[in-house]
């Protein structure tokens, strides 16, 4: 028998709402309200697709050349995009979860980070997923257990959909005012206002659009919460909302998704791509601070 290559599968189950969560990368697998999948599925045995809803940690996105300077010493990452040399997607995506504690509508997992080539500090993480009466509230937790500050930042991966309606087909709404610029190794080279092709505050047919963009600046309700949404024509809508410590949102177009010609990524981020390098937006977490963040999904009819 073939093991799954996403690790052990972790199931939540209320009245009318179930996830899956897979064990690597602590990756959202699977998310369905009242019958409708709101995450495209892909087959048992492949590995999890296109950072499939992994958590990204210590970093989002990409750091050029895997280089950057922390309290005054140079540091070189791995360079896990070869095609583009760069250090890509944090240090977890491949890392099985243990599970910490789990009832039938909630899910803790925890993973640490421990120092290594490049990032010499150690981080102990930990994921909660919740079940809602709509949708699925997730919180992330990072702990430094090191002996010096750490540069931190984190990401996740969602991919979106709403079953039995073709992406293509679904308008996509954001209030994001600036955008980045990248270049030809998605390496962020400017900010930018929204323009023609960016701009998602009114709303923008998947179909009629390609989407690899940073955003900031997003509108926030009175709990500090930018929110994102899909709808379909008939008015079935899906929504992700990240609380105001995830400053960024990337939203992500791609027809490389395993039996999907078109999927959707929209993921909450708190800072951008390069910002080990950069600085814009990173987290200085002292020994002993803890960083929580917290984002989620919800879904109406």
């Amino acid at each position: 028998m073939t093991a799954d290559p996403t690790g052990h599968r972790f199931v939540l189950r209320s009245a009318n709402v179930s996830a899956e969560i897979a064990q690597v990368g602590a990756a959202l697998r699977a998310l369905t309200v009242d019958g409708v999948d709101l995450v495209p599925r892909y087959p048992d045995d492949v590995p999890t697709p296109a950072a499939s809803g992994v958590v990204l940690v210590p970093w989002p996105n990409r750091i050029r050349d895997g280089r950057y300077r922390f309290d005054g010493t140079d540091l070189q990452l791995a360079i896990s995009e070869p095609k583009f040399g760069n250090a890509s997607h944090g240090l977890l995506r491949f890392a099985a979860y243990q599970p910490i504690e789990q009832t039938e509508e909630r899910l803790v997992l925890g993973a640490d980070v421990v120092p290594q080539t490049g990032y010499p500090f150690h981080l102990r993480t930990r994921v909660t997923f919740t079940l809602q009466a709509d949708g699925l509230h997730v919180a992330h937790d990072i702990e430094n257990v090191g002996a010096s500050a750490a540069p931190v930042a984190l990401g996740v991966h969602p991919y979106l959909q709403i079953g039995g309606v073709d992406t293509a087909d679904l308008v996509v709404q954001s209030s994001g005012t600036t955008t980045l610029v990248l270049d030809d190794r998605n390496i962020p080279v400017d900010e930018v206002p929204v323009g023609a092709g960016t701009d998602l505050r009114g709303g923008v047919r998947l179909g009629d659009a390609a989407l690899d963009n940073g955003y900031r600046g997003m509108e926030r309700d009175a709990e500090g919460r930018a929110r994102h949404t899909l709808t379909a024509p008939g008015g079935a809508r899906v929504e992700l909302w990240q609380d105001e410590g995830f400053r960024w949102a990337q939203v992500f177009t791609t027809d490389r998704y395993p039996g999907h010609p078109l999927a959707v990524a929209i993921e909450p981020m708190t800072a951008p791509a390069n910002a080990f390098a950069t600085g814009d937006d990173l987290e200085r977490l002292e020994c002993g601070g803890i960083l929580h963040r917290e984002w989620g999904v919800r879904f109406t009819a």
